[in-house]
């Protein structure tokens, strides 16, 4: 009896490990079986513990910290040749390790491997995180690891040996020229495992200038797709990247591994299970010199009066 279970066991455990994980709107789908975001447990066990991204950011409960200055980029105006990719679960670009990032107490230099993106339905919510319960159309992650290592997959082992990027998108009135690149080549890869050369793109390009990234969210916390390790440093940027409609539909054209419409592949916030999430100190900044002026102006009045 006891060699039935443990065999029995043993086969679940063979499946759960090698169960494809998908987003919920593949696992809707009646003709397919994968394993999606609230089963994501059964095919990696950390996806289930306790500081799982992506969640929702309630600004009235954020931490001010002085010590989140502005973060340092180098490499991010260097134009390169690389490959946006289709994955099966999103878009991906190959990054190399010219860009770093540093500064902004987090601690060591990281630099960056890739980036992907996590999107809606035609234009529709489909951001990872949320401010205060808002979902925006799109949101990128730049994912950058630790100098010292050389792969993601390394990385991990390191409570904190991963630093990820994220910036939202909002809907803009105008297209953003910058992105020309990336959504003329979404065409080459509506199929998953397709891949094209993307020419002569920066980073810079596809971000908001460096001085109005100042305002930030902090919090450790994990990839947010399986296997979810908990490895990883968020830097989540207040104001959103401009695309138009147009734009921000051309993701919906791409296709799963069963041919269904690649949308609304984000995976649903998770508990913060009492994680303080931290803001950049330029915020408590404006507020003080806001207040310092309004003091003097006290002043001067009553002294007039």
């Amino acid at each position: 009896m006891n060699v039935l279970c443990f065999s029995v066991l043993a086969v679940l455990c063979s499946f759960a490990s090698s169960a494809e994980w998908c987003y919920q709107s593949q696992s809707k789908n009646a003709s397919h079986t994968c394993v999606g975001p609230d089963d994501w447990e059964s095919v990696a066990s950390a996806c289930g513990r306790s500081k799982q991204s992506p969640i929702n950011i309630v600004t009235k409960q954020v931490v001010f910290d002085s010590r989140l200055t502005p973060v340092q980029f180098t490499g991010y105006q260097e134009t390169v040749n690389t490959v946006i990719t289709n994955n099966g679960h999103t878009v991906q670009v190959k990054l190399p390790d010219k860009a770093t990032i540093s500064g902004a107490n987090l601690g060591a230099n990281y630099k960056a491997q890739q980036l992907h993106l996590h999107w809606g339905k035609n234009g529709g919510p489909g951001s990872e995180h949320t401010i205060d319960g808002e979902k925006y159309p799109m949101e990128l992650h730049i994912v950058h690891i630790k100098e010292k290592y050389n792969s993601v997959e390394e990385a991990v082992g390191d409570p904190s040996g991963v630093a990820v990027l994220g910036f939202f998108y909002e809907e803009s009135t105008n297209a953003n020229n910058k992105y020309d690149g990336i959504i003329n080549s979404l065409k080459n890869i509506t199929h998953p495992g397709t891949n094209v050369t993307l020419p002569a793109v920066s980073l810079d390009m596809l971000i908001l200038p460096h001085t109005e990234l100042e305002r930030y969210f902090r919090y450790q916390g994990s990839l947010t797709t399986p296997g979810c390790s908990e490895a990883v440093v968020w830097t989540v940027f207040e104001k959103p990247i401009p695309l138009s409609k147009q734009q921000l539909s051309a993701f919906s054209n791409l296709t799963f591994s069963d041919g269904t419409p690649m949308v609304n592949t984000f995976r649903p916030v998770q508990l913060r299970n009492g994680r303080e999430v931290n803001y950049s100190g330029s915020y408590v900044f404006c507020v003080s010199t806001a207040l310092l002026v309004s003091s003097v102006f006290t002043s001067f009045y009553a002294l007039t009066v």
